[in-house]
């Protein structure tokens, strides 16, 4: 039986890590020749390329400790709605956070289910559905304890 951590993840997300390596490499101002030594040094590669996704995680948390902080995730611009609709925005956004989702999310669900390009836009029925929507996808995602 072979480790978990042995087995590179479901979803490879070589470009992304990639990406934040160099996004990392910048903010920390290294020049290319510092950037491929530390490359050498942690993972006896001199090249992203190259690597293994596990070898990428690892320089990943190296750059974190030279003093790399990736910047928050950001979910959106929260949508300014009429005091009629408030609480139901706040549940819309409280679903959306549950499930670490972008406020576009709710924008295409709106865009979809009513025909609607904002969800500021939907009137309280649209919106009471939309939470049910959203309310049932939660549901399908989290198993139910018994």
């Amino acid at each position: 039986m072979t480790d978990k951590r042995d087995t590179p993840p479901t979803k490879d997300n070589r470009k992304a890590i990639t990406a934040r390596i160099h996004i990392a490499k910048k903010e920390l101002g290294l020049d290319d020749d510092t950037y491929r030594a530390m490359l050498q040094q942690v993972t006896k590669h001199n090249s992203c390329a190259d690597m293994h996704i596990r070898d990428l995680y690892r320089v990943m948390e190296h750059l974190k400790t030279l003093g790399y902080k990736p910047a928050a995730r950001k979910f959106g611009k929260r949508p300014n709605p009429p005091k009629d609709k408030a609480a139901l925005m706040s549940k819309v956004e409280a679903l959306l956070a549950d499930r670490g989702l972008h406020w576009n999310y709710a924008h295409a669900m709106a865009q979809r289910m009513f025909k609607v390009e904002k969800v500021d836009w939907l009137d309280r029925d649209q919106l009471w559905r939309l939470v049910a929507a959203l309310e049932k996808a939660v549901k399908r995602v989290k198993p139910t304890k018994i």
